[in-house]
């Protein structure tokens, strides 16, 4: 038993060994001096780790134990390279980042011999196709139109678009490269939380202004809005429309944090805000604090730009706070243009473990809520619906689609475009392929016209897939998806269509007075447009 403890140090004692016996021969043999200084650095550290106080395995197996933190440290590395099947990683699979790989690089991503897909398992989805399938058409006659009669400049759109993502967050040659594919493919590019910096502009390519609680590039030297400088922002023809972001998807209700490793001196003079600390944006807006008061806001900013469309992004959290805002539209008859729904699934940044995990509802959730709300009040022709949150592929721009939204953004599918391996290391600084860093060296590695080619490529490619599907179904038109072409199996033995799982609220249901659904009734009756906080819990 002795012998076994004292086995532990054993690589320890032979590298003493080693050193004490090999040096004098140094000299005579000049080969002998590379070992013998190797084990001698060895034995220095055995040393060090016997009498360190901060890690127990170490102080137990002297040297060796630094092999623990070694294999752990590139674990996630030899698990994706190595071991993981092609379809049971999260956040997105081997097969999924293949997919988008490969459209971005042009190159054919059919697949041979069948499905790997487990398509009896609980969950697995499926469009259902047509005995006549109709012409496929082409997806830039997809487009969407966004703006209400309250709007002068309405933006046509189209189906797929890149997702918020900040310059700070993003690298400038990530930004650069983005806006360029986007410019090329004729679609839109949200600019993220972080302020419009001079990478989004220099390439022309259409813009989403995202506006959220830290106002950034249009912001008082004490945080607040500054509706002047908003003003001579959403001049820029670029801007093609203006989001405020109430909450997002991967950390809903937190707010954000740019480390202030990362705030370089580009970064805080295009979020106008000072070096040398953490970036904050705060868990809540100033400009407002009831539903009412942000549609007045939204009125503001639709004025102030020059009537170009302005909506809200929000990850849906209590239900009745989504409700109490559409009662404020529906008392002020101030309309947003759009709403993009992200589900608690999204997020290209960091965010805490619990609140990733735990807070938020997923995509299909909010989006169903939101259309089934603006459905209930009449307001749905009125208002278009975007989704986001991981949609990559062709079928998941149909299942949004049919679910309710009128076009989709993604963030982490273009982030695989321009190269992300998903090493998950967004909030180090120290990203490998130049994606998410500040490092200029890092950076300097994304070649922005090759990447941008790959941007338009995915985008192009991904529409093209979707234009098939929608033709095997023998639709001609988005418009024309409906929940009952799209199937769930829910058990080994039984398959259902949307239409027959989700409740779906009739024209005008919520103002007739006679509300089928008990959910939907209750939050109604709780839900005022003057407050986010409801009558009573039902």
């Amino acid at each position: 038993m002795k012998n076994l403890q004292l086995s532990r140090y054993s690589f320890f004692i032979f590298c003493i060994l080693f050193t004490v016996i090999t040096a004098p021969f140094t000299m005579t043999y000049h080969w002998l001096w590379i070992f013998t200084i190797a084990t001698a650095i060895l034995s220095l550290i055995g040393i060090y780790d016997l009498t360190q106080t901060k890690h127990s395995v170490c102080r137990n197996y002297p040297i060796l134990g630094h092999l623990r933190f070694l294999i752990e440290y590139i674990r996630p590395e030899i698990r994706q390279y190595l071991i993981e099947s092609d379809t049971e990683a999260l956040p997105f699979s081997r097969q999924e980042r293949s997919l988008v790989y490969r459209r971005a690089k042009n190159i054919d991503a059919n697949k041979a011999f069948g499905t790997v897909e487990d398509i009896y398992k609980t969950g697995f989805e499926f469009i259902s196709h047509s005995i006549r399938p109709a012409p496929i058409q082409d997806p830039e006659s997809f487009r969407v139109q966004i703006g209400t009669e309250q709007c002068s400049q309405p933006y046509s759109a189209s189906l797929l678009n890149i997702s918020a993502m900040s310059f700070g967050a993003l690298s400038a040659n990530a930004i650069r490269a983005l806006n360029k594919g986007a410019q090329k493919g004729n679609f839109a590019h949200d600019s993220g939380e972080g302020g419009l910096s001079s990478y989004h502009k220099e390439n022309g390519g259409d813009l989403i202004w995202q506006i959220a609680s830290g106002y950034f590039g249009c912001r008082t030297e004490d945080g607040k809005f500054n509706p002047q400088r908003f003003a001579e922002q959403a001049a820029n023809p670029q801007i093609k429309m203006i989001e405020v972001k109430l909450s997002q998807g991967a950390k809903p209700g937190h707010g954000g944090m740019l480390p202030k490793g990362k705030v370089t001196a580009e970064i805080a003079s295009t979020r106008e805000v000072p070096m040398g600390q953490d970036c904050i944006s705060p868990p809540t807006h100033s400009a407002f604090s009831t539903p009412i008061e942000l549609m007045e806001f939204i009125a503001q900013l639709r004025e102030l730009s020059g009537g170009k469309p302005v909506g809200f992004k929000i990850c849906i959290g209590h239900p009745w706070e989504f409700v109490a805002i559409v009662k404020a539209m529906l008392k002020t008859k101030i309309l947003p243009d759009f709403i993009v729904v992200d589900g608690k699934e999204g997020g290209t940044g960091d965010a805490p473990v619990e609140f990733s995990d735990h807070i938020g509802l997923p995509l299909r959730q909010g989006l169903l809520l939101v259309h089934n709300i603006l459905v209930g009040t009449n307001l749905r022709d009125k208002i278009k619906i975007g989704a986001s949150g991981k949609i990559i592929s062709g079928f998941d721009i149909v299942r949004a689609l049919a679910m309710g939204a009128d076009w989709v953004n993604s963030a982490r599918g273009f982030m695989f475009a321009i190269g992300c391996i998903q090493s998950q290391a967004c909030n180090t600084n120290k990203c490998p392929t130049g994606v998410a860093t500040q490092d200029p060296l890092r950076q300097s590695a994304l070649i922005v016209p090759d990447k941008a080619e790959r941007v338009y490529h995915f985008h192009k490619n991904t529409l093209k897939a979707f234009a098939e599907m929608l033709a095997a179904t023998g639709l001609n038109h988005p418009k024309e998806l409906k929940p009952h072409h799209v199937a769930r199996r829910i058990s080994d033995n039984e398959i259902r269509l949307l239409s027959n799982i989700d409740y779906y609220l009739k024209q005008g249901e919520l103002l007739s007075g006679e509300i089928a659904s008990p959910f939907y009734s209750d939050i109604w009756k709780i839900a005022q447009a003057e407050s986010f906080e409801s009558n009573h819990i039902a």
